[in-house]
């Protein structure tokens, strides 16, 4: 077994349940001392039972006997309480682990880079951290407590039975070592299928979601997607379940094969003990106690046997959770963790950056130059793929350069406090997420830390265009949103309103909006960039758009390609050089007027 696994997972659980660990401790003790007592008290009551009968009839009966039978009664009744106890013991213990290692996982998930979530074998990890491992560290400690109840038991039954005979300890051995075989060979197999299958686990996990999620229902229905996806998880299913009985069918006969060996030699102790009793070294109460004490200690045996293999199977999976916990970011906060700039004084200047995304080798950046004046609103255009939302990545340090650098007010992004630079960076990205909370809440997200009040989340919301729409909801800023728990639905432009409306909240000195009037309408578009230039006074802005309607706005455009600039200046100095700018303006000039027209 893997010492400090089973180390750290009690530690856990110590950390979470200090008071309850010590109670369980105790009830835990008491519980494998009580079947031992149990067992000999039914000795001596059944040799006084016999001899009563034996000597003087039934007269003095109740008065040998009884007290046996009253404290195997006082015995049975501590059991079942310590049991009851045990039970509610072990709920309340398992509710305050399971919690505390949830808010383990989660606190390191949000530590981790962006680029773990792009590797499929990080997945798997953090799969078999967040659903097999997540209840190891409190079924290791049962399995441990079960482990020494049923061992303090199992000492005290080979003492009873080594004082008839030395081999009945060594046949209640001998008989059980085939079930020790069992228990470790399927612990193994079960060990090895299970993080062999993980991919398709999590596969039939995906098909799941697609067919039962709102946000998949649509095209679902439009494109007749859900019998094709009901036969992909079907077909998975169908891998895993073949798997799985596979599994049970070879435990079933090798337990099988395990228990009869374990019946014959408990039938040689048995035929052990009549000899004695043949001979008159033992006597009807000895009997029954060797009987029982060579029949529990079979059951006690298998079970520690059991318990052991839970412990090692525990472990290999704990292994899982704390390679996931012990995982190290590596975008992390530099030496000198300076604090951000605010405002900015000289702004951001990216030199030379190239870069690609983990487990690609298509350079996204190459040889990237760009200056972001501070005070000033930058727009970049371009197309699809050429580099724009990669930008956004490394300029909230999601991601670093693989050459080059980025420099802000002079000092590069890496020398600076982590926490401090992304709070001072405020950003509407291109899927903004469509949080299951009230209107208001979902604005106030944008800077929780700050808890603000009704009178900024109002500010916000109008600042972005969204307090129309908030207006229209049943309760206003307190309607709760999204149909998952039953709340009101948005439009799509409505819901980017709200996403803005996030962004400007906090009061950042570096403002990046991605497509940030795609969903409006020219007029919405105009009433929104006038209110946007008079919020952005004195920041450091950032425009990513296919509008050049939007993007006129900026003092300065980048056009980019490729993951290069092909062109930067003023809207009117793009438009007089006549170059890819002026033919993408009169294309949508053309357009928009087409438009009209129609």
């Amino acid at each position: 077994m893997n010492a400090p696994h089973m180390r750290g997972g009690l530690a856990l659980v110590w950390r979470a349940a200090k008071g309850l660990t010590a109670a369980w401790m105790a009830l835990l003790v008491l519980q494998g001392l009580l079947p031992a007592a149990q067992v000999y008290l039914l000795r001596s009551t059944v040799n006084a039972l016999a001899h009563s009968l034996g000597t003087q009839g039934s007269q003095t009966l109740l008065r040998d006997v009884g007290p046996y039978i009253l404290a195997l009664g006082v015995l049975t009744l501590a059991g079942q309480a310590a049991g009851s106890l045990m039970v509610w013991v072990r709920t309340a213990q398992g509710e305050r682990v399971q919690d505390h290692v949830h808010d383990l996982i989660h606190t390191q998930a949000m530590k981790m880079d962006m680029a773990f979530f792009e590797d499929g074998e990080s997945f798997d990890l953090l799969h078999r951290a967040r659903v097999d491992a997540i209840a190891q560290p409190m079924a290791l400690l049962e399995n441990l407590g079960s482990m020494v109840q049923n061992g303090l038991t199992f000492l005290v039954m080979m003492g009873l039975l080594a004082t008839y005979s030395k081999w009945l300890p060594i046949l209640l051995l001998a008989s059980a070592v085939p079930g020790i075989w069992v228990v470790a060979r399927c612990v193994l197999l079960e060990h090895a299928w299970t993080v062999q299958n993980t991919p398709s686990e999590r596969r039939a996990r995906y098909f799941d979601s697609v067919l039962t999620e709102r946000i998949s229902a649509a095209e679902m229905r439009i494109f007749s997607l859900g019998d094709f996806h009901r036969r992909s998880f079907q077909a998975i299913r169908a891998r895993l379940r073949q798997g799985r009985l596979a599994l049970a069918r070879n435990e079933t006969q090798a337990e099988l094969l395990a228990g009869t060996l374990a019946w014959a030699g408990g039938l040689g102790g048995m035929a052990m003990v009549l000899l004695q009793a043949r001979v008159g070294r033992a006597g009807l109460g000895d009997l029954v106690l060797c009987y029982q004490a060579f029949l529990q200690g079979q059951k006690l045996l298998r079970t520690l046997m059991e318990n052991a293999g839970r412990i090692y199977r525990s472990t290999l999976f704990l292994d899982n959770l704390f390679k996931f916990l012990n995982f190290r970011p590596r975008i992390v906060s530099g030496a000198d963790r300076l604090p951000a700039p605010k405002p900015f004084r000289q702004g951001i200047q990216v030199e030379k950056v190239s870069f690609s995304y983990p487990g690609s080798d298509r350079p996204v950046l190459d040889g990237f130059d760009l200056d972001l004046p501070a005070g000033q609103t930058t727009a970049i255009v371009g197309p699809n793929g050429a580099g724009k939302s990669t930008l956004i990545s490394l300029l909230c340090r999601f991601y670093d350069p693989i050459s080059g650098r980025i420099l802000l007010d002079g000092q590069d992004l890496r020398n600076y406090d982590l926490v401090s630079l992304r709070r001072g960076t405020t950003v509407l990205f291109q899927d903004p997420v469509r949080y299951s909370a009230t209107a208001g809440e979902n604005i106030a997200m944008g800077d929780l830390a700050s808890e603000p009040g009704p009178g900024r989340i109002a500010e916000a919301a109008h600042a972005a265009g969204a307090d129309g729409p908030i207006s229209r909801l049943p309760n206003g800023y307190d309607s709760m949103l999204g149909k998952i728990f039953g709340g009101a639905d948005l439009s799509g432009g409505e819901w980017q309103r709200l996403a803005l409306a996030r962004a400007f909240l906090r009061d950042a000195s570096l403002v990046i909006l991605d497509e940030p009037t795609s969903a409006m309408d020219s007029w919405a578009e105009t009433e929104w960039l006038h209110r946007f230039r008079i919020l952005t006074r004195d920041r450091t802005a950032l425009i990513i758009t296919h509008r050049f309607t939007t993007a006129r706005y900026a003092e300065r455009i980048h056009v980019m390609e490729g993951g290069r600039v092909l062109e930067s200046g003023s809207h009117e100095d793009l438009v007089a050089a006549g170059g890819r700018y002026a033919e993408s303006w009169l294309a949508q000039m053309r357009e928009g007027a087409e438009v009209e027209k129609k």
